[in-house]
């Protein structure tokens, strides 16, 4: 099996890594209650989506 014939330094190892980290997925604002949300989904505080009720929510 091959096998490395230096070690990997921790800056080389450390600028490998840079690309492996999480995305924060799209969030914008409700234009009906201002809660914030995740991007093209039915707000979960008020149950309006592009405008119009399309869930009807129960009061908390």
């Amino acid at each position: 099996m091959a096998v490395p014939f230096r070690r990997t330094s921790k800056t080389t190892k450390r600028m490998r890594r840079t690309h492996f980290k999480l995305s924060v997925t799209g969030l914008t604002k409700c234009s009906n209650c201002g809660a914030t949300i995740v991007s093209h989904r039915v707000c979960p505080e008020c149950g309006y989506y592009d405008g119009k009720q399309v869930v009807d929510v129960k009061s908390k």
